[in-house]
């Protein structure tokens, strides 16, 4: 069955049995407020933003082939064009709670978030990337959405656009710090990771792959330990202060090293073992990480 796709926020009330929006390009709702139809189709594409915090051991969501329970309160993020897919229980009681900010990208126009909002890449993350809050944590990113609400309820006038505006990057902004003490508290399943990442890349290049299909790109690697790009880079970024390219590109110096200082495999040869396909990237990227050439790392041994 195709998604069904929501091009308007008025529409989402609509399918949500919810009165229609205050404002045509920017809501606040309450979960308690909305009603999932059973014979709406589950999966869902929003021609808008949607942030939402939501607590219900009762509901899951789904990105693809993940599904996420929620069990305690989480904040996701989810860009315009992308699929979500809303599982409910049958004899689900009326139990969910939580808040969601809708923001039509119209409403971004001619300010300097509509340029920067795709900046921030946790609406690239997969769901059960999601965010986990604190109590403190959540107490903010609901404050910041209930100011949103008061402004556009209360008085419309020549300043709310801007003022709404200034707190949805106030918003990011949090839940960019929030990520980032996420990646640091979770420290355990985030160096399992780290150690499955130096799995992958170590059997990756122990084989025939490098020959077979050239160097290893952030997108496989992403893909074998189940999380997407941008989610991997930022953990790894906070962790080690390194992107998933530098830490393949570590693996292909570190291979080289060995080539160069144990065999007498020629720069070309070694290169193309490597998986490049132009030995001048080879070197110039060997040089830029070490300050030398390949042929004077060589020499250094004789």
């Amino acid at each position: 069955m195709q998604p069904r796709r929501i091009r308007t926020i008025s529409e989402f009330h609509q399918a949500r049995h919810l009165l229609n929006p205050e404002h045509p390009l920017v809501s606040v709702i309450r979960f308690e407020d909305m009603r999932l139809s059973a014979a709406e189709p589950t999966a869902q594409v929003l021609d808008f933003y949607s942030i939402a915090l939501k607590r219900n051991p009762y509901s899951k969501i789904k990105y693809g082939q993940q599904t996420y329970d929620f069990d305690q309160g989480v904040l996701f993020f989810i860009a315009p064009g992308q699929v979500y897919n809303i599982q409910a229980a049958v004899d689900e009681p009326a139990s969910h709670s939580g808040w969601m900010l809708l923001v039509h990208p119209d409403f971004l126009w001619n300010t300097s978030l509509a340029k920067t909002i795709r900046q921030y890449e946790f609406f690239d993350y997969s769901v059960h990337e999601a965010l986990f809050l604190s109590d403190k944590e959540e107490t903010i990113m609901v404050g910041i959405m209930q100011r949103i609400q008061q402004e556009y309820h209360t008085s419309i006038d020549t300043l709310s656009h801007d003022i709404i505006v200034a707190q949805l990057e106030v918003l990011l902004k949090y839940a960019e710090r929030f990520y980032k003490r996420q990646f640091i508290t979770r420290s355990l399943t985030n160096h399992q990771l780290l150690d499955r990442l130096e799995a992958v890349l170590t059997t990756y290049f122990a084989t025939d792959s490098l020959l077979d299909t050239g160097l290893p790109t952030v997108q496989y690697v992403a893909d074998v330990l189940n999380v997407s790009p941008n989610y991997l880079s930022g953990l790894l970024k906070t962790l080690t202060g390194q992107s998933t390219q530098q830490h393949i590109q570590n693996k292909v110096i570190e291979r080289a090293k060995e080539q160069l200082s144990t065999t007498n495999l020629t720069v070309n040869e070694i290169a193309y073992a490597l998986g490049f396909e132009h030995p001048q990237s080879f070197s110039k990227l060997f040089k830029r990480r070490t300050s030398y050439s390949p042929v004077e790392f060589r020499q250094s041994f004789n």
